[in-house]
């Protein structure tokens, strides 16, 4: 059913006319509040998984559902369960900076897997996952930024296998809490830089009802195109 309405709703060029049911896995994060913040403010219907319920009101206040699962120890058919109905999904969970080798495994590799095989299971086709630039399944050594990558570049490569899925990778550069200018570069290949969190969430609101997108691995960093104007440029329109 959730297939059908993206279908329905959803222009080949432009953008929606009605809401859309958003659900975002690390519902918590800094761009993904960001990101929430915007979806909810145009009209969409916005759910945020997060690990822990005291994370429950940051998410209220940003305007969307919190909903309490662990994407590390969660089945396939529970993570689907919270999916089902929703019209696109966003992968913008992280193990973040201050943590181990082990867990860009469990967190930016396999529940980024399990994330896009519930989109699968769930019949949501619209998938955006946040990766990194210079992510790399071949991405060699073993310090943790190192791991990182690989994890990420894993990832991307699983989300790129699936028929199922209409999927876009965002790549951003290095993120930073400057406030958001709303003038990105965003192409295939951008060459290394920076970019705003306020910015990538910018371009994800633009992006998660633009289909036209689909099939596109794209890197994100700050340049002199307005937000909406790069993100048609890549969708060919």
């Amino acid at each position: 059913m959730a297939g059908e309405l993206v279908r329905q709703r959803w222009q080949p060029s432009g953008r929606t006319v009605e809401g859309m049911r958003i659900v975002i896995a690390g519902g918590h994060g800094q761009i993904a509040l960001r990101l929430e913040r915007l979806l909810a403010a145009r009209g969409d219907e916005v759910a945020g998984i997060i690990r822990k319920a005291e994370q429950a009101d940051d998410l209220r206040e940003a305007g969307a559902e919190p909903v309490v699962l662990d994407l590390e120890s969660a089945s396939v058919e529970e993570v689907a369960e919270r999916l089902r109905g929703a019209d696109a999904a966003v992968f913008a969970a992280g193990a973040g900076p201050g943590s181990g080798a082990a867990r860009k495994d469990t967190v930016d590799k396999a529940a980024a897997i399990l994330f896009a095989d519930a989109a699968v299971r769930a019949g949501v086709r619209r998938f955006l996952i946040v990766s990194s630039m210079g992510a790399d399944a071949g991405h060699e050594g073993d310090e943790v930024f190192d791991v990182y990558l690989r994890a990420k570049g894993e990832a991307d490569a699983y989300v790129r296998s699936l028929d199922a899925l209409d999927w876009t990778i965002l790549r951003p550069g290095a993120l930073t809490d400057d406030a958001g200018k709303g003038l990105v570069r965003l192409e295939a290949h951008t060459g290394r830089g920076s970019v705003p969190r306020d910015d990538v969430a910018a371009v994800l609101a633009e992006l998660v009802d633009m289909p036209a997108t689909s099939g596109l691995t794209l890197e994100l960093i700050s340049g002199s195109a307005p937000v909406s104007v790069a993100v048609k440029s890549v969708a060919g329109n």
